[in-house]
């Protein structure tokens, strides 16, 4: 079985900029819901369930924040400026193997931390919407 260094992949608007200086990527966290049909007449003791709808999930970065880089900032195509722009934004992560997935997401959170013994970092929190494409 193939095994892959995480080191390499990329986030970013799909056809624009990486997204600079992310350290991590977490998700985003694809599920399926379900719905106990369990009757009284079930032929077992076993619950039963049925598959309802799939949900997309929430995606995090972490990043060593640069206010003025163009990725990050509140102008143009950075991922604050896509937060307050209030819509969504085609958005591409790719893996060291190429694989991509490929999804339409809102920005929803932008939160820096600047400890006074460590480097200026931000936590970016999207939340994405309708069916991602995984190629």
């Amino acid at each position: 079985m193939t095994k892959y260094a995480a080191y390499g992949t990329t986030f970013g608007p799909t056809g624009g900029t990486v997204v600079a200086q992310v350290r991590s990527i977490n998700g985003p966290g694809l599920s399926l819901d379900t719905e106990d049909v369990t009757t009284h007449d079930s032929t077992s003791a076993w619950e039963q369930v049925v598959a309802t709808i799939l949900r997309s999930g929430t995606m995090t970065l972490d990043l060593v924040y640069d206010p003025a880089n163009a990725t990050h900032k509140n102008a143009g195509v950075g991922l604050i400026a896509i937060m307050v722009g209030r819509a969504t934004d085609g958005f591409t992560l790719t893996f060291p193997d190429s694989t991509a997935w490929v999804f339409d997401a809102y920005v929803t959170g932008f939160e820096p931390s600047a400890p006074h013994d460590g480097a200026l970092t931000a936590t970016v929190t999207l939340k994405l919407t309708g069916a991602p494409t995984i190629a």
